[in-house]
């Protein structure tokens, strides 16, 4: 039978076959291989009619072979989505643009569509993150603003999410599974406040898991975090994960231009006109500079 693993938690793998989820160990060839099943995985299964306890809520099987994917994340750890949807608060947490922007090179790098999803802007005037819509938004990303508290802008969230398997990431107290269960209030998501003495978000996603949505498709809420690095391209594949770039490739005067100290280049010349926004491209010069540091070691 063939299905996909919606869960996994100590060595167990929960596969949804149509209406029936079986638990599931994997094979041995697997751990062999050096291969680790993911949430999201599209997998074949046996089942072990002959080992089944009736009182069990599951019945118990063994994935038998991993099939090919389209993608796949280390962090959050998932294989085979469809899009995500980074979830910042325009209030507390602070937004950092560098873990933003992180993100956002991981789903370039896996062909994975990316929305910006700004939470809480009941909470704070436009003008104060006004600059990061009109910035990213500029940079060819869609941005939705929402508050799971208001209840606003949850129609726009939810037709993003229609018939895509997708995934919430995003820092810890922005609101990921406060926002699930505001437009999916039948998952009772457990929640957690901001901490105020640190004034981050108290971590209360402990696995990440595929929940079906009554609109179509999947979401995953996974945990939160506060760090992402990328160590795996080479600094001169950087550039092309920054869409906004793509205009005004083959425009500069050197071929293999890096877009940061060579003379006559069509980025920095869009950047000085205000085409591009600044902190992200500061970002880029940051992110090259740490990849070009790390290869030479």
């Amino acid at each position: 039978m063939q299905g996909t693993i919606i869960k996994g938690i100590a060595g167990f793998y929960y596969v949804r076959v149509e209406d029936e989820v079986y638990e599931c160990k994997a094979r041995g060839k697997f751990r062999n291989e050096g291969v680790t099943p993911l949430i999201g995985d599209a997998v074949s299964i046996e089942v072990d009619y002959d080992n089944q306890d009736t009182n069990y809520a599951y019945k118990q099987g063994h994935i038998v072979e991993i099939f090919e994917r389209k993608n796949k994340l280390v962090r959050p750890p998932v294989a085979n989505v469809d899009q995500g949807i980074v979830v910042f608060a325009v209030t507390y947490p602070q937004i950092h643009l560098d873990l933003l922007d992180r993100f956002l090179i991981m789903m370039e790098i896996e062909g994975i569509k990316p929305y910006i999803a700004l939470n809480k802007i009941d909470g704070a005037p436009r003008e104060t993150y006004e600059y990061i819509v009109k910035g990213y938004e500029q940079s060819g990303y869609k941005v939705l603003l929402v508050s799971a508290k208001k209840q606003i802008g949850l129609d726009d969230l939810r037709a993003v999410l229609k018939d895509k398997i997708s995934f919430f990431a995003g820092p810890s107290g922005v609101g990921k599974s406060t926002l699930l269960n505001s437009i999916e209030p039948h998952l009772k998501l457990q929640t957690g406040d901001v901490s105020e003495k640190i004034k981050r978000g108290k971590h209360t996603t402990r696995h990440v898991e595929l929940l079906p949505f009554s609109g179509g498709g999947y979401v995953l809420d996974t945990p939160g975090f506060t760090s992402l690095q990328f160590e795996t391209i080479d600094q001169d594949e950087l550039k092309y994960y920054f869409p906004e770039f793509k205009p005004f490739e083959g425009k500069c005067k050197f071929n293999g231009c890096s877009h940061i100290h060579e003379p006559k280049c069509a980025v920095k010349e869009a950047l000085e006109r205000g085409e591009l926004f600044k902190l992200r491209y500061d970002n880029y010069v940051t992110y090259y500079n740490q990849l070009k540091e790390t290869r030479k070691w």
